[in-house]
């Protein structure tokens, strides 16, 4: 396994070597002297950590931070100051540049090697959170390419869901919940044979049993986990077919028995499939679609989300014409 890198930042060639010393059995380790070439040897390096003295010739550590962050492509990289400029404004100053830590100097060993530590396992840990989502949205892609060739569709409902629960003033922490988790809503057609799957054409009975078998897939496919994104990721797949009057499946729940993910990621759903061309229909006017969900308020629908999603119609097709189909 390769080692972590970090870029040390001094213009004290003996800093550098102190630094050497302390952390270069561990780590692999790039060096600059000023903070311009602070952010040549950063796009150079890719460094996971960056450790940056302040008093620096020209362009001192805390303008090399901020320029660090004004990069879409070294933002996320942590910096932490290193320095000798020990007063509370210091720091305050150093974290308003956009530090996460700050070590004053003369270093001690074990307080550089445990801070660097900690900070590169915040590092792993967000990497892990961003590879966990990418895999989810993936997997949700996988199962849409099934009837929808783009995939598109996964990521237009997951916008509208997550406006539609902005609309009704939900924690922000549920918000991004309901935006991450709502790709995998279908996750279940991967069970679906394609002749039941891409019928154009109206499915019969025995056709329909078989369709109303994917949401359980679904919750089965993403299984039961300590997880808060999987665990509402599994609720919707398994609900998200079910009606406010109880007439939906697999289970006809009714009203608020509905989580209210589901209920959300419902008005969504059908928004875009209503709007978008399928193997069996052409694409609705939004005008027709609208209707259709003014007429199924209290109906299919949750009688509070329908009017809900329509007050936020410009964010919807703004979304709507972002990712549009192509084909």
């Amino acid at each position: 396994m390769d080692k972590p890198k970090i870029l040390v930042v001094d213009d004290e060639p003996q800093n550098l070597q102190l630094v050497r010393q302390v952390l270069g059995g561990d780590y692999q380790l790039s060096f600059a002297t000023d903070g311009d070439k602070a952010l040549e040897a950063a796009v150079k390096h890719k460094p996971d950590l960056i450790l940056m003295d302040v008093m620096m010739p020209n362009v001192d550590g805390y303008q090399a931070c901020r320029n660090l962050k004004a990069d879409p492509n070294l933002a996320k990289i942590p910096v932490i100051f290193v320095t000798a400029m020990g007063d509370v404004s210091d720091e305050a100053e150093g974290f308003d540049a956009g530090a996460v830590d700050y070590i004053t100097k003369p270093i001690k060993a074990p307080v550089v090697k445990r801070r660097v530590a900690t900070h590169l396992s915040l590092v792993n840990v967000e990497e892990l959170k961003r590879t966990r989502l990418i895999i989810i949205q993936r997997l949700g892609r996988a199962a849409e390419f099934k009837d929808n060739e783009t995939g598109l569709h996964v990521i237009r409902m997951s916008h509208y869901c997550k406006i539609l629960a902005e609309k009704i003033s939900q924690p922000p922490e549920w918000c991004t919940l309901v935006f991450q988790a709502t790709p995998m809503h279908d996750v279940g057609k991967i069970g679906v044979p394609d002749k039941v799957l891409l019928k154009p054409g109206p499915l019969n009975d025995d056709e329909w049993k078989i369709m109303k078998r994917h949401p359980k897939m679904g919750a089965d496919i993403i299984g039961g986990h300590d997880s808060k994104l999987l665990t509402m990721a599994a609720s919707i797949a398994l609900t998200h077919h079910e009606k406010w009057d109880g007439s939906g499946y697999p289970a006809g729940l009714k009203g608020e028995e509905i989580p209210l993910a589901s209920r959300i990621t419902a008005v969504a759903d059908v928004f875009d499939a209503l709007t978008t061309v399928r193997p069996y229909k052409d694409a609705w006017p939004v005008e027709k679609a609208i209707k259709l969900l003014q007429e199924e308020q209290g109906k299919h629908f949750d009688p509070e989300l329908s009017p809900a999603f329509i007050s936020c119609l410009d964010d919807v097709l703004a979304i709507k014409e972002r990712w549009a189909e192509t084909k």
